[in-house]
């Protein structure tokens, strides 16, 4: 099944936004830095979160993370829709990702990402951001 959640974005106050979030709706928080990540980003950057994904108490799921330097921010606008699913889903996934760039601007290529999955950014025609994450083949 794939999942449709919103994906916010800050500039260095993702871990605050999302404690502040946990506070509200209760719930699991998971938190990566993009130091867990081995991400290339400023040596000042590399503890802010690269991803956090909350799971609130009644079902409540939403996603965000921190803004690099080296990325546009724009308060305001500073949200995406975030397509996921497992490998089982990976055509539709993939063809999902091909229809969103049509007339669309593609950020980053659907490619196998640090954390083993296939992931890609767009964004669409209509000026909306889309990331796609493919969960990666389970081992067994």
């Amino acid at each position: 099944m794939t999942t449709l959640n919103p994906y916010l974005g800050f500039r260095g106050t993702a871990r605050e936004a999302m404690e502040f979030y946990q506070g509200v709706f209760g719930g699991e928080l998971l938190l990566s830095t993009f130091r867990d990540f081995g991400a290339e980003v400023e040596p000042d950057e590399l503890d802010l979160v690269m991803h956090a994904q909350l799971t609130g108490d009644a079902g409540v799921v939403f996603m965000a993370s921190d803004t690099p330097k080296h990325m546009d921010y724009r308060e305001g606008s500073n949200f995406s829709m975030s397509l996921s699913g497992p490998d089982t889903d990976e055509a539709r996934l993939r063809e999902y990702f091909e229809r969103l760039s049509d007339g669309g601007t593609v950020q980053q290529p659907l490619s196998v990402a640090p954390w083993d999955d296939s992931f890609g950014m767009v964004q669409d025609r209509f000026g909306v951001a889309w990331m796609v994450n493919i969960a990666a083949p389970a081992e067994g």
